[in-house]
């Protein structure tokens, strides 16, 4: 799946939409028929390759919603660029991030429904795995339009490609509606028709586990847990497991696609289609650059704060990777290293991966993996009034980091609570915890000391887009960011 993406720059160029002045879904200008390029199973699947590109560049930036928003993550030194205005709460309408993200959204949205669209009129014969693309391409979209609605609220529903005079007059749909009449329905579709698992080049593709994974999700996000804890149980029963080792995890010189994988972004380097985590994450110090054999200076975002440092026990395996050493690093000698004062002191070793190429890392953004299923299990089971069936399901998450189990005799609230706990140290920097926070209700009271408004649990609306439709009455910025 990670080379193929690199094959299909015809197919990406000839569904590239200009954004500078255009709505969303508008269908693009081609000196050649869309109409030529979905004629046979292998068009189809070239289209959806293209599809699964547009999230590349996506969730490049998606810890700057879904982790430097929260508490576990802050930026240290840099206090005039998106992830700093993100951390701060000072991020506006007319953001360069904000805007991009919008309309790359839009952008997978509008390949999903063109595929959607096309692959109706197609002959079984001409594309044997018509079934399986359309449960592609609805898992792809519904996966866009749940990122869009948990970061900017109400959003426009588009479910076909939008010409330009008909995209002035989509409005924002309120976020129940999205769930309802796309998200929720899409996974559904989705996790019927797609395979339970994916072998050879076509690993990294949509699968069952991952539309039933990413729906118990959705649910739980809803506060529908008798729904959540249904749909997360079945995952449990596809066989995934846990890795023995956590750091296994993030061991890039072993494959990524194991059996706690579920769905991730891919990026493969030394092709063009590598990720920037590492050196976006990476302190700014060369002595690390050349002990990790990382090349490029490190930008110094998304630092772990000290209050996610100070949560980690004695022999809780999770630490090193997640937060490494505090002010420098040991090297091969167990010689300490001091970071400089001029650079951030601390940094996640999450996303090291050895790489002779600055920003071009092959280290994957993991969307979704087996033990946040089972944590959301355990969420489900104890929030259904059952803290005593989840408990053994947020075990298997707590022994494997090399720490004794909870005991069995929990209360509801002290299961609560320590659910909570698990997730941030088992998630933290993999986009989950700002989200969290929102969905239980959290967000504000957590945050307000450290410049949040209630307002704030969703993202400004672009403000090219505002003005664009011109229309508060269907088209309104988000509260507080006029």
């Amino acid at each position: 799946m990670k080379k193929v993406v690199s094959m299909i720059v015809v197919l990406v160029s000839s569904l590239a939409i200009s954004c500078s002045n255009d709505f969303i879904n508008i269908l693009p200008t081609s000196s050649v028929s869309v109409d030529i390029l979905y004629k046979t199973d292998k068009d189809f699947k070239d289209a959806l390759t293209a599809t699964y590109s547009v999230f590349q560049d996506l969730y490049q930036n998606f810890y700057v919603f879904g982790d430097i928003r929260g508490d576990d993550s802050w930026m240290q030194i840099y206090k005039n660029n998106s992830p700093s205005y993100s951390d701060l709460f000072t991020i506006t309408s007319s953001d360069g991030v904000i805007k991009s993200t919008w309309q790359d959204y839009y952008s997978a949205i509008y390949r999903a429904n063109t595929i959607l669209t096309k692959i109706e009129e197609a002959e079984i014969e001409a594309v044997p795995n018509k079934e399986r693309y359309i449960g592609e391409a609805r898992f792809l979209r519904a996966l866009a339009y749940f990122d869009l609605v948990r970061i900017f609220g109400a959003v426009p529903a588009v479910t076909t490609p939008v010409s330009i005079e008909g995209s002035y007059r989509v409005p924002r749909e309120p976020v129940e509606n999205v769930y309802e009449t796309i998200i929720i329905p899409d996974f559904i579709a989705a996790e019927s028709a797609l395979p339970a698992k994916c072998s050879g080049d076509e690993v990294g593709r949509a699968t069952s586990g991952a539309a039933k994974s990413l729906l118990g999700r959705v649910y739980l996000t809803k506060g529908d847990f008798l729904n959540a804890e249904s749909k997360l149980k079945e995952v449990t029963t596809m066989g995934y497991q846990l890795l023995a080792n956590y750091e296994d995890l993030f061991d890039y010189t072993k494959s990524e696609h194991h059996s706690e994988y579920i769905f991730d972004i891919e990026y493969q380097s030394g092709i063009g289609e590598g990720s920037t985590f590492t050196t976006a994450f990476f302190p700014n110090f060369s002595e690390m650059n050349e002990f990790f054999n990382i090349t490029g200076a490190g930008q110094e975002y998304n630092n772990p704060t000290q209050e996610l440092i100070s949560l980690f026990v004695p022999g809780d395996t999770r630490k090193e990777v997640t937060v490494g050493v505090p002010g420098g690093f040991y090297d091969a000698d167990s010689v300490f290293h001091a970071l400089p004062t001029s650079t951030n002191q601390t940094y996640t070793k999450k996303y090291f991966d050895s790489s002779p190429v600055r920003a071009d890392s092959k280290a994957n953004w993991k969307v979704i993996r087996y033990a946040d299923v089972l944590l959301m299990y355990a969420e489900a089971l104890n929030e259904n009034g059952k803290p005593q069936q989840a408990i053994p399901f947020l075990n298997q998450v707590r022994t494997r980091a090399g720490l004794e189990g909870y005991p069995n005799t929990m209360s509801q609230t002290e299961t609560r609570d320590a659910i909570v706990l698990e997730r941030r140290l088992e998630l933290s920097f993999e986009g989950v915890r700002w989200f969290d926070l929102v969905r239980t209700d959290k967000a504000y009271e957590v945050m307000k000391d450290k410049g949040m408004a209630p307002y704030m649990t969703v993202f400004p609306i672009p403000l090219s887009q505002v003005q664009i439709i011109n229309d508060p009455t269907i088209f309104p910025q988000n509260p507080g960011y006029d």
